[in-house]
């Protein structure tokens, strides 16, 4: 199996391109066009924040309707299972979006698919507001899921155009301060809205957001992917791709454990509105404040992750402590939801929930940076597959945690705790840390 090398940036007029200098020698570094030196530097900051509005479309679709969910129950007359699948169904559109798009970016260059998909999540989130079925609802979350795909997408391939190695590492950790305040903001933008209207007013809120995002990419993200670097090839070609990165053991693992902790972050996304407000009564204000300060504590952990440990840490140890915690967790929360420790409360359970959220900050960005250091040649395709398998494991796992009933969270927690379980499996039985030496830049290595 070929070897996967990384770019060098040896003297690069882009701030933007900040890349290790320890990467393998390889093809020049893409230099966006567009603009003087003076004019990319005042950019900048611009560009690190629509990327971060584009990897925000997924929480901001999901998070912002999850006060919502018990309402759309009772208004579509439907069961809480068939609510949960417009999340199910939006999910699963930006889990297999991504394969088309993915691909679509390495072949025609990042602007172009992304604007595309834009317009097309305008347009379906806009049905969704004056949706008068479930049925109806359910399609169109999945066309507005397929349309999203392409900023989550287009969004890490071009983090892999700009940079390398621990600087990757370190901006996907900046890239989730960014995004991750919309999980913060969303469910709390949910409930406030729900103050004044119901759930269609929601899906017009998400509407504006789409069109004020779309007219940011247009204006300010540059090109990162030069003509000469992108791939000729159509569809065979593509698979191809793809297929040679799962042939890579490595960068198959940390796919598939980033994908099952995405699973155990989704089970909590799609079952806290019921747990929360169903279960222990709480309001959709108190939900939406409790939403936010777990998501706070991912940032948090997050910001740790990016800014002390990277570079001082290895990854896979980081990735590692992450894993374990959410494991442990899953497994109090289970304890708890089971009544093993009597009836305890919704403080209990917030504060498992709470620790299982923060955790994450060490593992979605570590997975994402160790997998992308192996794919220079291919990041739209590798960033479409590490999309894919997240949203289609949490897609799988969304449905399990109602199968019984709203009265219980037990299905919660044991969707959780299976996932923890299976990522920690597949991070040590496929990436094998434990066979080279901890580094905490290590780009092509052979594992």
């Amino acid at each position: 199996m070929p070897e996967h090398g990384s770019r060098t940036t040896s003297g690069s007029k882009d701030p933007l391109i900040r890349q290790s200098r320890t990467a393998e020698p390889g093809p020049a570094p893409v230099v966006p066009a567009a603009g003087a030196l003076a004019a990319q530097r005042r950019t900048g900051l611009l560009v690190t924040l629509v990327l971060g509005g584009l990897t925000a479309v997924p929480p901001l679709s999901m998070d912002m309707y999850l006060p919502a969910l018990p309402e759309v129950t009772r208004t579509l007359h439907t069961s809480a299972a068939t609510a949960q699948l417009t999340l199910t169904a939006c999910l699963t559109g930006m889990a297999l979006g991504q394969l088309v798009v993915g691909p679509m970016s390495d072949k025609w260059g990042r602007r172009r698919p992304l604007l595309i998909g834009l317009f097309v999540y305008i347009f379906a989130t806009a049905i969704c507001a004056f949706a008068p079925t479930v049925e109806l609802l359910i399609g169109f979350r999945l066309l507005q899921g397929l349309a999203g795909a392409a900023g989550i997408v287009i969004a890490r391939a071009v983090v892999r155009d700009l940079y390398d190695g621990v600087e990757m590492a370190r901006f996907f950790s900046t890239l989730m301060l960014i995004s991750g305040v919309a999980p913060v903001v969303a469910p709390l933008i949910g409930g406030q809205v729900l103050r004044f209207t119901d759930w269609h007013g929601i899906f017009v809120v998400l509407t504006v957001i789409g069109v004020a995002l779309t007219a940011l990419v247009w204006r300010c993200l540059p090109k990162t992917l030069a003509p000469e670097n992108r791939h000729s090839g159509g569809t065979v070609e593509a698979l191809r791709t793809m297929k040679s990165l799962l042939a890579d053991r490595v960068f198959t693992g940390y796919m598939i454990a980033g994908g099952f902790a995405f699973a155990a972050l989704f089970a909590y996304i799609s079952a806290s509105p019921f747990v929360i407000q169903e279960i222990y009564g709480a309001s959709p204000q108190t939900f939406s404040l409790l939403f936010g300060v777990n998501s706070i504590g991912l940032i948090v952990v997050g910001q740790i992750n990016g800014k002390i440990l990277v570079g001082r840490v290895s990854l896979d140890k980081a990735l590692t402590f992450g894993l374990v915690v959410i494991t442990l967790a899953a497994t109090a929360l289970l304890l708890m939801t089971s009544g093993v420790f009597g009836d305890v409360g919704l403080f209990p359970v917030a504060a498992g929930l709470f620790v299982l959220m923060s955790a994450m900050g060490l593992a979605m960005p570590n997975t994402n940076a160790l997998a992308l250091m192996r794919t220079p040649h291919a990041a739209g395709s590798a960033s479409a597959l590490l999309g894919t398998s997240s949203f289609l494991i949490g897609a799988i796992a969304s449905p399990l945690v109602g199968i019984a009933g709203e009265a219980t969270a037990v299905p919660m927690a044991v969707v959780q705790l299976v996932c923890a379980l299976a990522a920690i499996g597949c991070f040590m039985g496929l990436c094998r840390p434990w066979q080279h030496s901890a580094r905490p830049n290590r780009e092509g290595t052979d594992h």
